[in-house]
């Protein structure tokens, strides 16, 4: 049984807006926000689901060279729910070299690199105003997080695809328990670009209307962007936190998943090995559900075979799209609304479930008591990661 950690504080920017209260009202009322593609130069034929008025947020002179679309999504998020007040408090409690920060992301600021591309001079030249290492690399908004927060403590970015996030709090875990720290911000930050329009584009599996997972037409997935901040420490009796995960890599293909979904498989039933639960004490499945028809299948048949059809489960990204490496600790937040709204959330968009399917998916919004809810996260290459969320006993 692993050491469960403590969710602190969280919040979140996204399609559906502002912070937790934008994001539970959207919820409650069953009001998503995907809307046909309207992002800059965009010539794709699908929905999105783009942060409303993030080009209209200030961005700090004293920051110009980190700008990127990726770090304004990271300062906005950070402007939400108090949580510059929480990071501030953990410093003062453990001081900033215990503090540390990993950062699950998949694009970073590539939007940058694709201005710096198109800007270039006739002998090639990117712009001199173009800093690959404070806008574009994958550790980008990491630095950025790190040195606007004056945090000192162990720092990494955590790239596998669409579980990116997810896998950072299993990492936050293990330095948490192997004491390299006493708090770790997690951030799932990941903003929409051409590249990854056009890349998902080119593998056929872009919807062009909003996804709707598990659904007998569905046709594909809507992409989405976001920022996930999420405070972990060491457990407190009665908080909800992280209370057991799993993981493998399957490595079966390069973007499909196993067929007969092994490596989710092993993922869930690692992580209720870890919590020591049974699959019968499990309240609410978060799928991954990317409304793509192999994904979906699959990942039905992987939940099938551990939980069978008694467990309701539903797919959120039908309110504000896949949010890619983001999607992970954005749907962490959404299993802890879940368990304090007492809501078991529907599967947005989806008239009717494709009847080949056998899990107990939701299609409206159903009330619960939810003590433990289980999220799944996996990404290209077979990087499966799922998380279980609830109330920290004392047992």
């Amino acid at each position: 049984m692993i050491t469960p950690i403590q969710i602190s504080h969280y919040t979140a920017v996204s399609a559906l807006g502002y912070g937790l209260e934008a994001h539970r009202q959207a919820l409650m009322t069953e009001q998503g926000a995907l809307a046909s593609c309207n992002y800059k130069n965009a010539k794709v034929n699908t929905f999105i689901g783009r942060v409303p008025q993030l080009e209209a947020q200030a961005w700090p002179n004293l920051w110009k060279d980190y700008f990127s679309r990726n770090n304004l999504l990271a300062l906005t998020a950070l402007h939400q729910d108090d949580f510059l007040t929480a990071i501030s408090n953990a410093k003062d409690r453990y001081g900033a070299k215990r503090v540390g920060l990993l950062l699950g992301t998949t694009t970073s600021g590539f939007s940058e690199a694709e201005r710096a591309y198109r800007q270039r001079d006739k002998q090639g030249n990117l712009p001199n105003d173009f800093d690959y290492r404070k806008t574009a690399h994958p550790y980008a908004t990491g630095e950025f997080l790190r040195n606007y927060l004056a945090l000192q403590g162990p720092a990494m970015t955590i790239a596998t695809a669409c579980s990116s996030s997810a896998k950072a709090f299993i990492c936050a875990q293990r330095w948490l328990q192997l004491n390299l720290c006493d708090a770790v911000l997690i951030a799932g930050i990941d903003s929409l670009c051409l590249n990854i329009l056009y890349g998902f584009h080119s593998l056929g599996i872009l919807s062009t209307e909003k996804c709707c997972p598990f659904a007998q037409n569905r046709s594909g997935l809507s992409l989405g962007e976001a920022a996930a901040l999420v405070l972990v420490e060491r457990a407190n009796t009665g908080k909800i936190g992280l209370l057991g995960f799993g993981e493998s890599t399957d490595g079966y293909h390069m973007s499909a998943p196993h067929p007969e979904g092994k490596g989710a498989i092993l993922a869930m039933q690692a992580a209720l090995n870890s919590a020591k639960l049974a699959p019968s004490q499990i309240d609410y499945i978060n799928f991954h559900g990317t409304a793509s028809l192999q994904n979906d299948r699959i990942e039905d048949q992987a939940v099938y075979q551990l939980f069978k059809n008694e467990v309701p489960a539903s797919s959120t990204k039908g309110w504000m799209g896949h949010t890619l490496g983001a999607a992970g600790a954005l749907e962490v937040i959404i299993a802890c609304l879940a368990i304090e709204q007492k809501m078991l959330w529907a599967t947005l968009n989806t008239i009717e479930i494709d009847q080949s399917l056998r899990s107990y998916i939701l299609l409206k919004n159903t009330a619960a008591v939810v003590k433990k809810a289980l999220v799944n996260s996996f990404g290209f290459g077979g990087n499966n990661c799922s998380l279980i969320i609830g109330e920290i006993s004392d047992e």
